[in-house]
């Protein structure tokens, strides 16, 4: 290569280098949106639990101080399938990444061929006036890697073609198209990486959920049976009365009846009962029943803390993983219209070529024999039927809808933790009610057991109060279980059960 011929291509790639480092299309600022400094208040102006401005913890199930509730979410961090579909996404992501940025450097190829061809005589070689003309190189074949000494038709030889040499090719990424591509596919990645995040913070709030609720049902299997032993000690005293003749048929028949009605609840408690411990064994990718044994054991309905950590309302938006998808969903919107703006724009690659090319395989290693081509192309669209235009309105709908998904995640979010404090709250304030219902209700039942005993009272007096306490009994059950779970989904809702300082792609 010359001194000139170097000089203009090392020019060229600087001109071309400096004309890189402007890049087409909007560069991305996050979307502002605070939330109202009123959307954590900690004071609802009673003694019930209080919210604190503490940051939300990361494993905020320990909160409950429950082993087993502790156990099963430390295990469904590795064991849960659904998560581990998210990971397999981020690994996809992240190979898209890896094959977007390669547009970025140049490429390298090496190539050999031995080829035995003939040209047609009723082609190109009609121009030149040499059909008809015929090699006598080696005509006895004594070169029989050189020219052929068999004639072809009209006196056409074929001939044997040895080459070998290496490829280049980059192009410069003078409106940053390839840069932009490359931030798409990278802000693509994170979004994968937060889509796993709020994998994991739907998951881990559906075993603490399901696990609560089997905490309930055993405890309102425990009531049932408690409530059966007392209906069988009532069926007894009643029937003792019959036979004393101090009781009608109607008393023991409608303490029968009691006794059915109680114990007819506890087959479906048992089959709630079972359904939640397959449940959870799902969610750890466990088979059926593989938690049994684990968890049949009643540990009572766990409580939450006197004091909830809720963080503050400026954090909100940096710990739900919902939140921090969409914004890498609009990044990767924003830098794909510079890619398609790029387009608009000329192209110029370099490319280069080296090797050798003889016609005798003894030739192939000769210096003589080499071949080389060097230069920019330059690739300028100039009329491709309105593709460009249609491609750059697309992207820019695109973007267009998801900076609306974007506002309306996190408007969700919003409201979704503004409802969970208010449900919290209010699940609260109904279980102080119960549980001032129960007392004064077991009261009332023992009442009616004495009277009735003593012949103060009718039966009917005792079968009412009786029921009144089963239910009483019941619902407050169900309410701790909601207020447990109701605490489940604040921090479902406030984004815990992940770190936020994760791994990122590389941009």
């Amino acid at each position: 290569m010359s001194f000139t011929l170097r000089s203009r291509v090392v020019c060229c790639a600087m001109v071309c280098a400096w004309l890189g480092g402007c890049a087409v299309g909007p560069d991305f600022k996050t979307p502002a949106m605070p939330p109202s400094e009123q959307l954590l208040g900690t004071d609802d102006g009673t003694d019930r639990q209080k919210f604190s401005a503490e940051p939300v913890n990361a494993d905020w199930w320990n909160l409950f101080n429950d082993p087993v509730l502790t156990s099963l979410e430390s295990r469904v961090a590795t064991q849960n399938l659904e998560l581990q579909a998210a990971e397999a996404r981020i690994h996809q992501s992240r190979a898209r990444l890896r094959v977007v940025g390669a547009d970025a450097y140049p490429t390298f190829s090496a190539n050999a061929s031995a080829l035995r061809e003939r040209a047609s005589p009723n082609g190109i070689l009609k121009l030149t006036g040499t059909s008809g003309a015929v090699s006598a190189t080696a005509a006895n074949g004594a070169d029989p890697f050189g020219t052929s000494a068999l004639q072809g038709e009209l006196g056409s030889p074929p001939y044997s073609l040895w080459q070998y040499g290496v490829d280049a090719t980059w192009e410069i990424d003078i409106w940053g198209k390839i840069r932009r591509a490359k931030e798409s596919a990278s802000a693509t990645a994170d979004a994968t990486v937060y889509d796993r995040e709020a994998v994991r913070v739907l998951v881990s709030a559906e075993v603490a959920r399901t696990y609560l609720a089997l905490r309930g049902v055993q405890s309102s299997l425990a009531i049932a049976r408690r409530n059966q032993e007392i209906t069988e000690g009532t069926l007894r005293l009643a029937t003792r009365r019959v036979e004393q003749g101090v009781a009608t048929r109607y008393t023991a028949a409608s303490a029968r009846a009691d006794l059915a009605t109680v114990t007819a609840t506890i087959p479906d408690l048992e089959r709630q009962r079972a359904a939640l411990m397959n449940a959870l064994a799902l969610l750890l990718g466990e088979a059926p029943h593989a938690l049994d044994s684990e968890l049949a054991q009643d540990g009572g309905i766990p409580a939450p803390p006197a004091l909830v950590p809720v963080g503050l309302p400026s954090d909100l938006a940096h710990r739900r993983p919902d939140i921090l998808r969409a914004e890498a969903e609009l990044h990767a919107a924003t830098a794909a219209i510079g890619v398609a703006k790029a387009n608009f724009y000329p192209s110029i690659s370099l490319t280069g070529s080296f090797g050798i090319q003889a016609l005798k395989f003894t030739e192939a290693g000769d210096w003589s024999a080499r071949q080389f081509a060097v230069g920019p192309v330059l690739h300028l669209p100039i009329f491709e039927g309105g593709r460009l235009m249609g491609t750059l309105a697309l992207t820019q709908a695109r973007h267009q809808e998801t900076a609306i998904r974007y506002r309306q995640t996190v408007l969700t979010a919003w409201h979704e933790v503004d409802d969970a404090l208010t449900a919290y709250r209010a699940e609260q304030a109904r279980d102080e009610q119960l549980g001032v219902a129960v007392e004064n209700t077991r009261i009332a039942f023992r009442t009616a057991q004495q009277r009735y005993a003593h012949g103060a009272s009718t039966f009917l007096s005792v079968l009412i109060a009786q029921r009144d306490l089963l239910a009483a009994e019941n619902a407050l059950t169900r309410s701790r279980t909601e207020v447990s779970i109701a605490m489940v989904k604040l921090y479902k809702a406030l984004g815990g059960g992940w770190t936020p300082a994760i791994e990122t792609a590389a941009r």
